[in-house]
Parts: C-alpha cells; structure tokens; sequence
C-alpha cells in the first residue's frame, strides 16, 4: 500500500500491527502506554558478586542464549571498543541468532562482519550505520530485515516493546564496583551516556563494561547501579581521541561558507530569531559554521540562547563560555572540548535521550526548539530529506535526531550543496524517505534558498529580504542543468531494511542491491 509519504509498503512489512506512516502528527493528542519492566532481579548479598573480569564470565552471568537480544550505546563513535569484543565473547560461546539493538554503528565495527556471515548475529536496530555494516545490509547479508529507528523513535520502540533488549552492554568511562557509572572520571571519558539510559532502565539484565573501576558511591551517576546486574572490568573501553569523526568537520571552503552565511541571515530575519530563543545544529561542516556565523547577529542584537541541544561540538561549547547561551543539554558530544565541557562547564547539562526527543512523553526537548539546521544526502521537490542511502544505493548514514528535531522546531532548515561529487543532491524524488517534507521548512544551498509552500508566514516575512529566495523546484532544475539528473539505482525486490518513522509507523523501506563486493 502507500503510505502519506507516498511511498510503497509491502503488504507483509505492515504484518503485526504494524502501521504506515499517515502524517508527522497523527498521533498527536492520543494517549501512549508504555510496557512494564520484565527483568527479574537477582539479589546481590555484597559488592563483590558483580565485579567480573572476563567478557566471556559476564554473558555467561546474565544467561545470554542462542536467539536473544543485546544494545549497545555509541557515544565513543569511532573510538567505540565495546561492540567488537562483546560480540566476538558471545561469538565464542557458540552463541548463535543474536539481534544487536544499537544506537548506532560506525566503521569502528566493521570487524563484527564475520559475525554476521556465520549467523552469531542476524537481526539489527539502529540509529545509524556506516561502513561495512551498512554495505552488509544493503547486500542483503542479515537474515532479518533490518530497523532503522531515530533516536527519539528508538527510545519509544523500547518503552512500547517493540524493542525487547535481553541483554544491554554499557560501556562506561568510570563505574564503582555496584554499577553507578558516568561518562567521565576513568582515562577514556566520552562526556554523557544519554543513549544507553534507556536500555538500563528497559532492559531485562545490564552489564557495565569499563575500564575504571572506582570507589563506591560514583555519583552523580547516568547509569544507577540499582539497574546493574554485572560490571565487567577490561583494560579498554574506547579511544576517545576517535569521538570526533570524518562527519564532524569545521569547514573552511568557502561554498559552505557562503551557505553557512545565508543560514545565519536568514535565521536572523525569522519572527522566532529573539532574545531566549533555542537552537540546535548538526554536525556538517556548513551546519557547524552557521554557529560561528550566528553570533553575529546575537551580539549585535544583544540576544542570547535560552537553550542549544544535540550532539553538542566545541562551537556551542563556545557560546557557552562566551555567555551567549543560558543552558546547553547534551545528549551525545561529537568532539573532546564537548566532552570535557560537561564535566566541569557550570550550565552544560547530561540528559537522557528520551529527555531530548522521545515522541511519545510528556516533554521533549525537540518540541521546544526554536530552529535546527540539519544537512541531507537528498532531498527532493516535496521537501523530503534522505540521509541514509547513498546515491549508490549503499546504506551509509544516520537519522539519529534528525527526523525529531525537525518534526518538532518551529523552523527547521536543511543546509546542503547543491550538487555533491558531481551527484545533484535536490532531485524528483528522494531514494529513501529519512524525514518527512511536511517536517521541512527551508532548504539551504549556496545557489539559492527554498521555503516550504506550507511556510507562508516564513515567505511573508523573508519578502524583500536581500537573500536568493527561489523554489524548490527551481534549485532542482538548476542541479539537473550542471550535472544531469541522477541515474536510477537498481534495488531488488527483497525489503532489507525498515525506516520507521519516530512514531513507530512505516516511513519507508530500502531494497537489497544487486550483488557487489563488499569494499577493502
């Protein structure tokens, strides 16, 4: 059938219970019940009884068996040890027909592929996927289909119990010997453990993986140890100088420049753009330099933030330090300044994931944004945004927050070349449907800006400003003049992967690709 997006959703993807996407808010005014906590509790008669030094002893300890499931965080991105050596401890106990519940994974996991090929692992959520993992579904490798969930999206799944985590695995920089662990305090500090809050709290057993054992009590802990069955001690967690990854860049080309600018000036000429308004920024090179742009105009008109959220970087650290912003709340650092900020920086705030974008609660952080600058791999004539499939066809990017940060700004705009590795990035229709276009308001590139037909009071109020104003369709024209329109990908008819909305409804669905070898 199609869905409200107007994409196709085979009969059997929208098999038990599951719904197509019918619009951004048709949930909006419903009431939402969350499941009850199934794990049991096995009582612990002194401190020692959690403490393990083997990987290996600690699935052993939590009963991990053939079909479960397991989660993992990834505020060590690149950096991140943990996936690789859980996976190969439970990979050599034999354990097969596993499920990993990630919040995303990166290159820094391309080594758990074997895993994959010999069915120790056969189903995955995520977040994110990049690197051979993302090829690996792409070409069809897992033997279940494959969910990719926003952040936001995969904190409701959890709470819903669409997404039943056995085990959870939590890479902590510091932990005491009963389990309260933080994002800082050992020698491999990642800042905040936002995304693994929701698996503590969910999951039927929790296991602290870290490689700083403290003295009892760690407080304030993101992890409390009344959630934690097993901490096991290793020597490595992660490499925390791998955080900041190729995704985070701090451009100096002046196309995004230039984009970065208009960003800047238009946020400036917005109703919305006032002393105490909120913002979040993506981590693109363009995105990142609309921060820097931004000043500016706060300056000269004396603003300041109430509040910046997200993947926080140096720049919004910045504005902190610089008495720009009231309050930044972090749910994952995208470099080290951000992660050593929320240690010791008076105003810069550790929340959960559920705090920054969970649909179904009664308070998120999105809904309260006032603008968020976000980048695309495509986007397409109805404003819908791709940042997961690339032209290609291969599976190799992250929704993370994007679809709920934009979904709940009162202006959300996307910044993007127009044309990127001579591929037109504004096309007819987009390859897989990431964000839904009624969730954009304007479109960004260093040849024109586009607003949302929707968005009259935006084309009301940006009338007669000194910016290239055009339309979607002319930036799209303009993309096919230089470079020609985009080839057609060729998928098969298999559903390899799911991209389900942050309500839980089916966005979209990605096609296995014709085979290919996978990438040195």
């Amino acid at each position: 059938m199609k869905n409200k997006a107007g994409r196709d959703i085979p009969d059997n993807i929208l098999s038990n219970g599951k719904e197509a996407y019918q619009g951004a808010y048709h949930f909006d005014g419903t009431e939402f019940q969350r499941v009850a906590r199934k794990g049991g509790v096995k009582l612990t008669a002194s401190p020692e009884d959690k403490v393990v030094h083997d990987l290996k002893e600690a699935v052993k300890r939590v009963g991990l068996k053939d079909g479960m499931s397991v989660s993992f965080h990834h505020h060590f991105r690149n950096g991140d040890y943990v996936v690789n050596k859980v996976i190969q401890a439970i990979a050599e106990l034999g354990i097969k027909g596993i499920t990993i519940y990630a919040s995303s994974l990166g290159e820094a996991h391309d080594a758990i592929l074997p895993y994959i090929e010999d069915g120790t692992v056969t189903g995955l959520s995520s977040s994110g996927v990049r690197g051979k993992i993302g090829e690996a579904i792409s070409n069809g490798l897992f033997r279940d289909v494959v969910y990719i969930r926003s952040h936001g999206g995969r904190v409701r799944a959890v709470e819903a119990g669409d997404i039943h985590i056995d085990v959870a695995f939590i890479g902590a920089p510091s932990s005491d010997c009963m389990g309260n662990a933080r994002g800082k305090g050992g020698k491999s500090n990642c800042g905040v453990l936002s995304y693994a809050m929701i698996d503590a709290q969910y999951a039927d057993k929790v296991v602290v993986v870290t490689d700083t054992l403290v003295d009892f009590p760690n407080f304030p802990p993101a992890i409390q140890a009344i959630d934690v069955d097993v901490v096991a001690v290793v020597d490595e967690i992660g490499n925390p100088a791998k955080i900041a990854s190729k995704e985070v860049r701090y451009t100096d080309n002046p196309k995004e420049l230039m984009m970065a600018d208009y960003a800047a000036r238009f946020i400036a000429q917005c109703p919305n753009f006032k002393d105490g308004f909120s913002f979040q920024a993506g981590a693109g090179g363009a995105a990142l330099a609309v921060v820097r742009c931004l000043k500016h105009y706060m300056i000269e008109k004396n603003y300041k933030m109430s509040f910046a959220i997200g993947g926080i970087t140096a720049p919004i650290v910045q504005l902190l330090h610089d008495g720009l912003i009231k309050c930044v709340v972090d749910a994952q650092d995208f470099d080290l300044p951000s992660a050593e900020s929320v240690i010791d920086s008076p105003g810069h705030f550790e929340i959960s994931t559920a705090q920054y974008a969970d649909p179904f609660n009664k308070g998120a952080f999105v809904n309260m944004l006032d603008f968020v600058v976000l980048g695309a791999l495509e986007i397409d004539t109805d404003f819908n945004v791709n940042v997961i499939v690339g032209s290609d066809g291969i599976v190799r990017g992250a929704p993370g927050g994007h679809p709920d940060a934009a979904a709940g700004a009162k202006v959300s705009i996307i910044i993007t070349p127009l044309i990127r590795s001579r591929i037109p990035v504004v096309i007819d229709k987009v390859t897989t449907i990431t964000t839904p276009g009624e969730t954009v308001d304007v479109v960004i590139t260093e040849e024109g800006i586009a607003i949302n037909p929707r968005r009259t009071d935006l084309i009301e109020a940006l009338k007669g400003s000194d910016l290239p104003i055009t339309t979607i369709e002319a930036l799209r024209d303009k993309a096919y003049r230089i470079s020609g329109a985009p080839e057609p990908v060729h998928f098969d008819d298999k559903v390899v992967a799911v991209v389900e909305y942050r309500d839980g409804t089916v966005l979209d669905v990605i096609r296995k690709t014709k085979p290919f070898e996978f990438s040195n």
